[in-house]
Parts: structure tokens; C-alpha cells; sequence
């Protein structure tokens, strides 16, 4: 009955936001594909030969990036184990298919009751693990009809989302009975689980697998590479505005112009945050009358003329990031809480962002305790950051050493997340039944 209810619930729903969905499909190129797999269940099977499968579901690119150290722990503590990776957005599915090709990625079924168990079937998971928070009823509510443990792990929950969750207690508190093991992020998070009617025995701080998985050495293979094709030079100083969104690229153009006045060799590489914004934001620097390049057009390294590279790729942030001596995160001078600081912060770039953070409180409270990371509030306060990151050497190498200081003390959550999960991921002693092709 339940089911049904909701089934009923999200059909209103959709058709409530049809309009807008049809306009982000005609428009943005949003939510066109992979409608047999969304609103039918229609994921690839489980792999024959598997011994042990799993679910592991995430988002959008942020939680997509967090799975590669937690399936490589996975991978060598229980060898042969397979995955299916699914997620939500297109951004997220095209990383995926990118960064994990030797797996089975999918988009996720909508939570529509028939989708949900028509994916379990064929997916056959001996486990589902949900990356950060995903409460969606029938997806966790299956998993035991299924044979399935279910978990969550690097596990958040913000205030917003604790607030609009206690309103709903009465569908939350069992969901979260349900599930085997909420590995959470600190001890606040958990608090708020438990809060909700999670099992206090099912509930343990990890730390985030983020702070993992990073590395602090910015001669890595592909950084070097990117900074060969970005013609960077020795001297050069390189500011990368990297995850941002509508309404920060003309800030952070003013105060790029503010600051290059001083620092003539300051590049400027602009990295925004959705795909679909990559060519609105061409069509605004040529609007603009700057001297810019393509990531995607180039085939041969930029002319050291060219002081502005727009980044227009899918998967490669984390190796941009280790070409910059100065970094600003984007997401967090509007109301969207914040992009992830962590992977400048390791490289030992200086680190500035907005006023609102607030979807990684924790990890700004941590870099702002040891004067790792600058918050500014506008386009005079950024030009001054950048300038000072750019004219005080000693100034911007203390402070980037402070932040990677700062991640590496925070490592270690992936190994004591699998150590958790160890008890759901032993070999099944049931053979789950094959014939859903």
C-alpha cells in the first residue's frame, strides 16, 4: 500500500514539473536520456560469473569521484567483487562511463515502485551502498525483499535536510531502521541520524572519504600533461575558478582584470560547474572581448598569448586543480552551498571562497582553524586575494602548506568504511537467481 502511495505521489509530481522538465530536455539537453532505465528499471543485468555484485549509488560528480578510492579498497579486500555504478544526472552518468569504463554504469530508476524492483531484479545486488544520503522510500525499502544489505556511506545530513526530514518523521524513522550501516561523516552528522530514529548501533563516524583517494603531488602524470597543453610557463602564476556557477564567471572576470593590472603572468582558468553552461559561458567571455581558449579545441599547446583557458570537459577538474597556485571554489557565492575545497587544498594551492559553504561546513571550519583558507565576499575582496596569493610568495606557499597539512590529517576514512561494511560484503552464501535478463 505504501508503494502505491508513493507511486501516486510522484506521478503528481512529474506531471506537475513537466513543464520544466520538458524545457531543461529542449533547452539544456536535461533529462533526455535513459528513460527506459529511470521510469522502467531497465538497467543491465548482473554479470554471470559474479560471485559478489554491487550497487553503488551516487548523485551527480561529486559522489561519482568519491567512489574510486571506496571500490579499490573494496576491490582488494574482497577480490572478484564487481560493481554497478548508478546515478542521477547526465554530468554525473557521462564521469561515470568515463572513470569507471571496466564497470557497469546506468542511470538510477526513478523511485516509482515497479522501476525500483524491476532494477533489483536485474542488478541482483548482494549489497546497495548509497553515497552521502539517498532516502529514497521504495529503494531502501526493497533491498531486504531482495536479498540485499543496504547502507550508506560517507554519510551526511545538513540542518535543511534534518529540519524537512523531521516533518516527514513518520516515513523517515523506519527507512533508516532499515538500513545496515550508516557510516557517517562526523559526529554531528551521525547525531542527526540517530535523531531521525536511525539504530545508534547501526551508526558510526568515519570521516569523509573525500579527504581520500587525493594526491598532494602536483607532478602527477596528467597534471603535467594539462599544464604542457595549457602552455604554462615557469613563471607563470595560474588562478583556476574551478565548480563555478550562473552569476560568478563575470565576478571573477572583473577581479581576474583587477588583478592581472599588477601580475601580468596571472592565468586565468575558468572551470565551471555544469556542462550544459560551458557554451553560455564562451558566448559571454567572446560577448566580452576576451582573448580566451577552449579546452576541448585544443590539439596542440595554447599559445602563451592567451591568458584565459575556458575548461569545457567532463572528469578532469581534480588534475586541473594541480596546476593552480591559487584557487577559488565556486558554488559559494550564490545559494548553493559550496563546491568541494578539498583536492586545491591538497595540492597546496591557495584557497579562497565565498561567504556560503555550507554543504562542507566541517571541512571549511577545519581549513579556517588552521589559516588555510580565505573567505571573500565580492569582486574587490577576490581581486585582493588573488593579488596578495600572487605578490607575497611566502604568504601563498604557507597557506596552501597549511591546507594539504590539513587533508592529509584527515585520511583514512575509506579504509574504516570497508572495515564496517566487512560484515555485508562476505561472500553470499545464497545463489541469487539469474534468469532476469
Amino acid at each position: 500500500m505504501i508503494s502505491w502511495l508513493l507511486n501516486i505521489v510522484y506521478l503528481a509530481l512529474v506531471v506537475a514539473a513537466s513543464p520544466f522538465l520538458v524545457w531543461s530536455a529542449v533547452t539544456k539537453g536535461k533529462y533526455r536520456e535513459g528513460f527506459a532505465e529511470k521510469f522502467l528499471g531497465q538497467l543491465p543485468s548482473r554479470p554471470v560469473d559474479s560471485a559478489q555484485h554491487l550497487w553503488l549509488h551516487a548523485v551527480s560528480v561529486g559522489e561519482v569521484n568519491l567512489l574510486a578510492p571506496l571500490m579499490q579498497a573494496i576491490g582488494q579486500a574482497h577480490p572478484g567483487t564487481t560493481f554497478h555504478i548508478t546515478t542521477t544526472t547526465k554530468a554525473g552518468y557521462d564521469l561515470a562511463k568515463t572513470k569507471y569504463a571496466e564497470h557497469i554504469v546506468s542511470y538510477a530508476p526513478l523511485d516509482f515502485s515497479w522501476a525500483v524492483s524491476n532494477a533489483y531484479r536485474r542488478i541482483q545486488p548482494d549489497a546497495v551502498l548509497l553515497a552521502e544520503l539517498e532516502l529514497w522510500p521504495n529503494l531502501i525499502r526493497f533491498a531486504q525483499r531482495h536479498s540485499a544489505h543496504i547502507a550508506i556511506i560517507n554519510g551526511r545530513l545538513s540542518s535543511k535536510s534534518h529540519r524537512g526530514y523531521r516533518r516527514i518523521l513518520w516515513l523517515v524513522r523506519p527507512l533508516l531502521r532499515r538500513l545496515d550501516l550508516i557510516a557517517a561523516q562526523d559526529e554531528t552528522y551521525a547525531a542527526r541520524f540517530c535523531d531521525l530514529g536511525a539504530d545508534p548501533q547501526n551508526v558510526h563516524v568515519t570521516g569523509s572519504i573525500k579527504f581520500d583517494g587525493i594526491t598532494p603531488n602536483r607532478n602527477n602524470p596528467q597534471s603535467l600533461a594539462f599544464r604542457e597543453l595549457a602552455g604554462l610557463q615557469a613563471d607563470d602564476l595560474v588562478w583556476l575558478a574551478g565548480s563555478t556557477q550562473a552569476g560568478e564567471e563575470p565576478l571573477i572576470l572583473a577581479a581576474y582584470h583587477q588583478a592581472q593590472k599588477q601580475v601580468p603572468n596571472l592565468k586565468l582558468l575558468l572551470v565551471p560547474r555544469h556542462p550544459h553552461r560551458f557554451d553560455e559561458i564562451a558566448h559571454y567571455l567572446t560577448a566580452q572581448g576576451e582573448h580566451f581558449a577552449r579546452r576541448s579545441e585544443l590539439n596542440e599547446p595554447l599559445s602563451a598569448e592567451v591568458s584565459i583557458l575556458l575548461i569545457d570537459s567532463v572528469g578532469e577538474l581534480s588534475a586541473w586543480w594541480g596546476t593552480a597556485d591559487i584557487a577559488f571554489v565556486g558554488g559559494s557565492l550564490g545559494n548553493r552551498g559550496g563546491q568541494n575545497m578539498i583536492e586545491p587544498a591538497a595540492y597546496g594551492a591557495a584557497v579562497a571562497v565565498g561567504p556560503n559553504t555550507w554543504n562542507f561546513k566541517d571541512v571549511v571550519q577545519r581549513l579556517q582553524a588552521a589559516e588555510a583558507l580565505t573567505v571573500i565576499h565580492d569582486t574587490d575582496s577576490l581581486a585582493q586575494f588573488v593579488l596578495h596569493a600572487a605578490t607575497d610568495h611566502v604568504w601563498r606557499l604557507d597557506q596552501g602548506e597549511r591546507a594539504k597539512e590539513v587533508v592529509l590529517a584527515q585520511q583514512g576514512a575509506t579504509a574504516r568504511s570497508v572495515a564496517l561494511l566487512a560484515p555485508l560484503l562476505q561472500r553470499p552464501t545464497i545463489v541469487k537467481f539469474r534468469s532476469a535478463a
